[in-house]
């Protein structure tokens, strides 16, 4: 029976890369470790008939049993058979009607994602073509899922990122149509638009993402960090927006620093590198209003990440936004603070950035000559304060409401359901994938990688109904939206050359 453990904990898709993350010999050990935990796990629950509660962390108290659908990690059932339960519910049922309202506007975005393959479909080898730099795939059959697992992932995102695949068939049992797909968890998109749509290719092929741009096909979705992410010390989304949320409230917008505040890692790409230059005592005898650190995480870790808390940078009147390889995972921590946020022109557009609109949820900032446009942006926010407050609360509401995790959520299962309209194949489980569920990678892990997990999991699915769709926009609507925001961009552009050209001929 011993070899039949050690042989089951050998095959679990996640524990592999992440639970045993040292050298082959001692990952064999840690195994054989494991195994013999579980028997002494499973002779005392002969023996002594311990209470299921001892396992999932949670007491046995009258309050609790009186708990309706209350589903806590079964990692005692999950150590005797390596399988996922089958006690959680299958349907969405008893929901409160009145909860339902329509989705914020950014979901119009889905259909846009998907309107390459509106006409033809989705075949199974446009599937195949996308698995050349996927990460992993997903399949969803009758309610549950089962990973396919290509190569590891930079860190623990693909990790996270099938958490919350997972805790989303929690929050919606039975809602998520079948389905496959796959997921890149690198940082920028990877095929273009006009190379897939050429003969003898089979067609677009449909690559799952955290970041696309216009001319790509990579089709975006909520990234890893909203489960967490143990590298950065990042919780879960949830508590992150409830720790902003308080930083805000420690110092008042007026009394704020009036500068813009930067802290990042500068080598990760030559715009970032740029900017750095901007710094106060940089350039002599010029102050360009900024303040700006350069963010060691070898150090940080080391340190126990003291100087790296996002609720603690809520203190100056400016935060910049500037992105690093591809898109950066802290636009959406910047954008919760109170501060206006000055956004240095992106190449790169996530899920939810293009429901953001210039000076109302933010200041766009020239990619050329950052000083200049930066200086120029603290200049006018300390002149026109008011406005500039109302631009700061304007962004981190939309991300504190219409950015919370019940809309990422909701976004995932209304992006999902459309997906799989678009199939002309029926999903099938291939034989290296694996059932996915909670227990699978959260019962092995520890550290923040438990931790983190624990904070995030689903314990029940919602009484709530998911927000409504939006229709698709309409070509001139849509054509409305992006002039626009290119009329606003250009509108502070002049504004800026005017400024300087005055400041010119002062001197």
């Amino acid at each position: 029976m011993k070899d039949i453990y050690e042989e089951k904990c050998k095959k679990i898709y996640w524990l592999r890369p992440y639970f045993g993350r040292r050298n082959n010999a001692k990952a064999t050990s840690t195994v054989l470790v494991v195994v013999a935990f579980l028997f002494v796990y499973l002779f005392l629950f002969a023996a002594r008939r311990l209470d299921h509660s001892m396992f999932s962390g949670h007491s046995n108290t009258k309050s609790q049993a009186k708990e309706v659908q209350d589903f806590p990690l079964d990692c005692l059932s999950w150590s005797q058979t390596l399988t996922c339960p089958k006690t959680y519910p299958t349907s969405h049922k008893n929901l409160d009607r009145s909860s339902g309202k329509t989705c914020p506007d950014y979901f119009r975005w889905i259909h846009e994602d998907l309107r390459h393959w509106k006409e033809a479909g989705i075949t199974r080898d446009m599937v195949e073509v996308a698995k050349r730099t996927a990460h992993f795939r997903l399949i969803i059959v009758n309610g549950k899922a089962y990973v396919e697992r290509f190569k590891k992932s930079l860190q623990t995102r693909d990790l996270f990122t099938v958490w919350g695949f997972q805790q989303l068939l929690r929050r919606y049992p039975g809602r998520v149509p079948d389905l496959e797909l796959m997921f890149d968890c690198d940082d920028r998109p990877v095929f273009n638009i006009g190379k897939y749509f050429k003969r003898p290719n089979p067609g677009p092929p449909p690559l799952f993402k955290y970041c696309s741009d216009p001319w790509s096909l990579d089709i975006v979705s909520p990234d890893w960090s909203f489960w967490g992410w143990p590298e950065t010390n990042q919780k879960p989304w949830e508590m992150t927006l409830k720790d902003i949320k308080e930083g805000n409230k420690q110092v008042k917008w007026k009394d704020r620093a009036p500068y813009a505040y930067w802290k990042g890692n500068p080598r990760v790409s030559p715009i970032r590198a740029d900017l750095v230059k901007c710094n106060v005592n940089n350039t002599p005898n010029v102050d360009w209003d900024t303040r700006l650190f350069i963010q060691d995480w070898d150090k940080e870790s080391v340190q126990g990440y003291k100087n790296s808390n996002i609720e603690d940078q809520c203190t100056y009147r400016y935060k910049i936004y500037v992105e690093g390889w591809a898109w950066s995972v802290s636009e959406k921590y910047i954008m919760a603070c109170d501060s206006p946020t000055l956004y240095i022109t992106p190449h790169f557009y996530t899920y939810f950035a293009r429901g953001l609109t210039p000076l109302e949820h933010f200041w766009p900032i020239r990619e050329t000559d950052k000083c200049k446009s930066l200086k120029f942006a603290v200049e006018w926010g300390n002149n026109h304060t008011s406005k500039a407050q109302e631009m700061g609360e304007a962004s981190s509401r939309f991300i504190h409401e219409d950015m919370n995790m019940d809309h990422v959520y909701d976004y995932m299962l209304h992006l999902l359901t459309e997906y799989a309209k678009l199939l002309k194949f029926k999903p099938t489980i291939p034989p290296n994938a694996m059932e996915l569920c909670s227990e699978t990678m959260a019962c092995f892990a520890d550290g923040k990688w438990r931790k983190y997990m624990e904070e995030s999991f689903v314990r029940q699915p919602t009484d709530m109904v998911p927000c409504t769709m939006p229709p698709p926009y309409d070509p001139s609507t849509l054509k409305a939206t992006i002039d626009n925001r290119t009329r606003a961009i250009k509108q502070v552009e002049m504004w800026e050359d005017e400024y300087w050209k005055n400041q010119n001929l002062k001197h």
